[in-house]
């Protein structure tokens, strides 16, 4: 969770508003990739804009304390969204 005196952090976000968000987020994404750009290339230049705008908002601090979470839910299946071979 991201401390800030400037607004909630994004994890107290309603849920709703996240899932809107999100739909807009892989819309822009399927839409690179059916331009040709690669979907690593669109992953990378996704994680780099979210993250800019979190240091922005919440200060570079607040924002690493927050990705040091990352690892543990990646590994824990939080991300994947089907089976992997």
């Amino acid at each position: 969770m991201l401390d800030s005196t400037h607004t909630t952090a994004p994890i107290e976000a309603d849920v709703d508003e996240k899932r809107v968000a999100l739909s807009y987020v892989s819309e822009a994404f399927a839409e690179g990739c059916l331009d040709g750009l690669d979907g690593d290339c669109m992953a990378q230049a996704a994680l780099f804009a979210a993250f800019q705008e979190l240091v922005t908002t919440y200060g570079e601090e607040a924002t690493a304390r927050y990705a040091e979470g990352f690892p543990e839910r990646i590994r824990g299946g939080a991300f994947t969204t089907s089976l992997q071979h």
